[in-house]
C-alpha cells in the first residue's frame, strides 16, 4: 500500500501519527536500564490514546550502574553511608517514619537502601 493512502486511511480512522525529534529514549526496569541514543521516535493519537514506538538499539546496562548507585557488598563495608544512599531517600523515610534523619539513614543501610523495607522496620 502507497504511503499516500495510508496517510488519507489513517486520517479517516481518526489517528494521528507524529515523528518526534527525540535524542535520547531511557527505559528503566527493576532489573536494567535500557538508554537508545540514535532513535526514532513515533508519535501515535488515536481517540485521545497516546501510543509511544521507539526504533533502535539500546545500550543495556544494570539499574544501579545507570543511576550513578553503588552496588551493595565490598564497597558499603566501611563506609559513612552518605555516598550509598541518596539524601533524598534519607529524607523521605525520615519524614515517612517520623524518624530522625540519621535513624532513616541507618534503617536504610540496614535494608540495602529498600525506602519500603526501611519505613516498616521504623514503624
Amino acid at each position: 500500500m502507497n504511503p499516500r493512502k495510508m496517510k488519507q486511511m489513517m486520517k479517516q480512522m481518526g489517528i494521528d501519527v507524529t515523528e518526534l525529534d527525540a535524542e535520547e529514549v531511557v527505559i528503566r526496569t527493576a532489573d536494567e536500564e535500557l538508554v537508545f541514543s540514535d532513535v526514532q521516535v513515533t508519535r501515535m493519537d488515536a481517540q485521545g490514546q497516546e501510543t509511544y514506538q521507539v526504533v533502535g538499539e539500546p545500550e543495556v546496562s544494570e539499574a544501579g550502574e545507570a543511576a550513578g548507585a553503588v552496588e551493595t557488598g565490598e564497597a558499603d563495608a566501611g563506609s559513612d553511608g552518605g555516598d550509598t544512599i541518596p539524601e533524598d531517600d534519607v529524607e523521605l523515610v525520615a519524614t515517612r517514619a517520623s524518624v530522625s534523619k540519621s535513624d532513616a539513614l541507618e534503617a536504610l543501610e540496614a535494608e540495602d537502601g529498600d525506602l519500603a523495607a526501611a519505613i516498616a522496620r521504623l514503624e
